[in-house]
C-alpha cells in the first residue's frame, strides 16, 4: 500500500482527504495533527471519529513546528499532502509572528523531513489569498505579480517558493495548490457558510461585512479531494502551481439567498465595515488545473450548501 503523510489531519480538509484515501482502498495514511485552538477540539476529535480506528490509519498529536518529532513519524518514501497551517486573514494581521513560525517554519522543517525521509512526492494547500488585490480576473497561476494583503497570504507565497528550492536542490516533486474557499460538511466555524447557517438556524443575527458585494470563488470539497488525489500521482513537472476554484464568483448577498433557499428562513443582516486584510474578489482560472490534472468541478454552491446543512443539522442532533 502507498504510504501518505497528511498533515493538518484533523482539520475540516485534511479529515476529509484521509477518509477519501481510506475509502479508496489502496492507502497507508499518517495523519498528524496539533489540534490548534483557533476552534475547538473537539470539533476536529468529531471529524477524526469515522475513521480513527481504521488499520490503515496512524495519527500523532505534534506541531510542525517540531522538527525531531516530524522526523520521528515520517514514513520513508511516503507522499506528503501538508495542510497544517494558522488559518485566518483577519487574525493573521493580529499576530503575524505565529503566522510566520508556522506557516513559514513549520512547511520549511516538512520539506527538510520529506528530503530526508526521501519523499519524493510533496503537495502543498496554498491559498488564493497569494493574488491579493489584483485587479485582472480571472487569475491565473502565470500572473507574474502577487499583491498580497495579510500576513496569512504572505506565509503562502514563502511556502510556495520554499517547495520551488526544493525541487530544484533536491528532487523533491512539488505541487502547490491554490485552494478558492473550500465549502462543504465539516468547514471551519470561522468561515462564512457556517456562520451564516449558525445565525439563521439559531434566529441570530447575520454579520456582513462592507456591502454584500464582495464576490468568492466557492469550492465544494469534494471536488478539492479529487484535485489533491490527482497532484499526489502528478509526473508531469518538478514544480507545479495550480488554482483549484471553481471558476464561478459569487456574492456574498446571493450567498446569503442560497443559505436561505435552502434552509427555507430568512436572514437577519447586520452591516459592519469591511475588514482589514479582505479581498473585493477571488476568481479562478482553472484552466491549467483541468488540463494537467484532470481537475473537474461538479459541485454547485447550492448543491455544497445543501450538503453542509445535511451535516449541520446532523452534528446538532
Amino acid at each position: 500500500m502507498q504510504k501518505v503523510l497528511v498533515t493538518g489531519a484533523a482539520g475540516f480538509i485534511g479529515s476529509r482527504l484521509c477518509h477519501y484515501l481510506l475509502e479508496l482502498g489502496n492507502y497507508q495514511v499518517f495523519g498528524l495533527d496539533n489540534f490548534d485552538p483557533f476552534y475547538a477540539q473537539s470539533a476536529k476529535e468529531n471529524n477524526l471519529a469515522a475513521f480513527r480506528g481504521s488499520p490503515h490509519f496512524t495519527f500523532a498529536e505534534l506541531d510542525i513546528t517540531n522538527h525531531g518529532a516530524l522526523l520521528d513519524f515520517t514514513p520513508e518514501s511516503a507522499i506528503v499532502v501538508h495542510l497544517a497551517a494558522k488559518a485566518g486573514v483577519r487574525p493573521s494581521i493580529e499576530n503575524p509572528m505565529r503566522y510566520q513560525d508556522v506557516n513559514v517554519r513549520g512547511t520549511q522543517n516538512m520539506l527538510d523531513v520529506a528530503k530526508r525521509k526521501n519523499c519524493k512526492q510533496f503537495v502543498f494547500a496554498s491559498s488564493s489569498s497569494v493574488y491579493g488585490v489584483s485587479p485582472t480576473t480571472p487569475w491565473s497561476e502565470s500572473d507574474s505579480v502577487l499583491l498580497p494583503i495579510s500576513p496569512y497570504a504572505a506565509t503562502k507565497i514563502a511556502g510556495e517558493l520554499l517547495g520551488h528550492v526544493y525541487a530544484h536542490l533536491y528532487n523533491i516533486r512539488f505541487l502547490a495548490l491554490r485552494f478558492f474557499t473550500v465549502i462543504g460538511p465539516a468547514q471551519r466555524p470561522d468561515l462564512a457558510i457556517h456562520k451564516f447557517i449558525d445565525a439563521i438556524e439559531n434566529g441570530k443575527e447575520l454579520t456582513l461585512y462592507g456591502a454584500g458585494n464582495t464576490e468568492r470563488d466557492y469550492t465544494y470539497v469534494g471536488d478539492v479531494l479529487e484535485a489533491i488525489h490527482a497532484a499526489m500521482h502528478y509526473a508531469g513537472s518538478q514544480y507545479e502551481v495550480f488554482n483549484i476554484g471553481n471558476n464561478r464568483p459569487v456574492t456574498l448577498l446571493n450567498l446569503v439567498k442560497t443559505i436561505e433557499k435552502v434552509a427555507g428562513k430568512t436572514a437577519k443582516i447586520k452591516h459592519f465595515p469591511e475588514q482589514p486584510g479582505d479581498v473585493p474578489i477571488t476568481y479562478a482560472n482553472i484552466g491549467k488545473a483541468q488540463e494537467k490534472l484532470g481537475y473537474a468541478p461538479k459541485t454547485s454552491l447550492e448543491d455544497g450548501v445543501r450538503a453542509f446543512v445535511e451535516w449541520y443539522k446532523t452534528k446538532a442532533l
